[in-house]
């Protein structure tokens, strides 16, 4: 899949394009939905499937305050948009000049670079454009101008609820890892770079992978047994997800720290994508760093028995 930032660099020269257009975080079963409508409409009018997304959440521009923890990061989303078979996804940098263009001025920007578009799918309760200015209505209404299809897609449906990124963001926090599966159509997983750490773990003999999160949605703190991915490995890992209320630290920062079992390597400045297993413990505060030492033992202990038994 091509993955590009500017209209312009498709060149689709005399290939129609389908184009499906959201946030898409998660990329969800409804998601999916509207990215299958245009895989669909490209295969039938041999056009090309474009996906076009953001760099970001678009609150994080224009109403930081209420910009929602992320659930997938934006590699995880392409790979999962790729798998839908998607020919390109254009990534749009989502910042204030972007944020104040009209709806019209968006869709004539796609139209004078893509060349000719054949059909846009959307989500049925879509908004585009300054202050959320365009809708499905009015993209149809463009589209009678200049010669598209709209595809306004309603909610899926799960339990007889529409699915939907806030159910699965309270799904990850509550726990329920397998519901949030379940909503995404997959296995829910964590990914982010490897960046470097205190090395306390090191100290206490146990190295771990910290896992850059900022931003992220993660289940509640907590140890868990799980698998890591790093590029086409898999490595068995327990994972820490807390504040670490055993060490004296000036803030209160979330950590999420994997000690892979039996590896040794250096993984910084690489991603790592986590599936979860199950949970072994609340996070705890002990009453020294040995105590903690012991306890990380038992949880690789533990780890691994759960590991054997599946």
């Amino acid at each position: 899949m091509k993955i590009i930032q500017q209209a312009a660099e498709l060149q689709p020269g005399t290939c129609k394009v389908c184009a499906a257009i959201g946030v898409f975080d998660g990329v969800h079963l409804g998601h999916q939905q509207v990215i299958r409508q245009t895989v669909a409409d490209a295969e039938q009018q041999e056009a090309l499937a474009v996906v076009i997304t953001f760099d970001r959440h678009p609150n994080a521009v224009v109403a930081p305050a209420r910009t929602p923890p992320l659930i997938h990061s934006l590699p995880q989303k392409l790979r999962a948009i790729a798998a839908l078979g998607a020919d390109a996804t254009l990534v749009i940098p989502f910042d204030q000049a972007f944020s104040e263009l009209t709806g019209e001025e968006f869709i004539f920007g796609l139209a004078r670079d893509f060349g000719k578009i054949h059909s846009l799918s959307v989500g049925s309760d879509f908004t585009f454009g300054h202050q959320r200015g365009g809708n499905v209505t009015l993209l149809k209404a463009l589209g009678a101008k200049m010669h598209f299809s709209v595809h306004g897609l309603g909610a899926v449906a799960l339990d007889s609820e529409p699915v939907s990124s806030t159910r699965i963001r309270e799904a990850v926090r509550a726990g329920r890892l397998d519901r949030a599966g379940e909503l995404l159509g997959r296995e829910y997983a964590l990914a982010g770079t490897v960046v470097r750490g205190d090395q306390l773990g090191r100290q206490l003999g146990f190295p771990t992978a910290n896992v850059d999160v900022t931003g992220r949605l993660t289940p509640p703190p907590g140890v868990y047994a799980i698998h890591a991915y790093h590029g086409d490995r898999r490595h068995r890992a327990v994972l820490n997800i807390g504040h670490r209320p055993t060490v004296k630290a000036p803030g209160p920062e979330l950590r999420v720290e994997a000690h892979l079992l039996d590896f040794s390597g250096d993984l910084y400045g690489q991603e790592l994508e986590i599936t979860f297993v199950e949970k072994l413990r609340d996070e705890q505060k002990f009453a020294s760093l040995e105590t903690l030492k012991e306890q990380i033992g038992q949880d690789i202990t533990a780890a691994r028995r759960r590991f054997q038994a599946a």
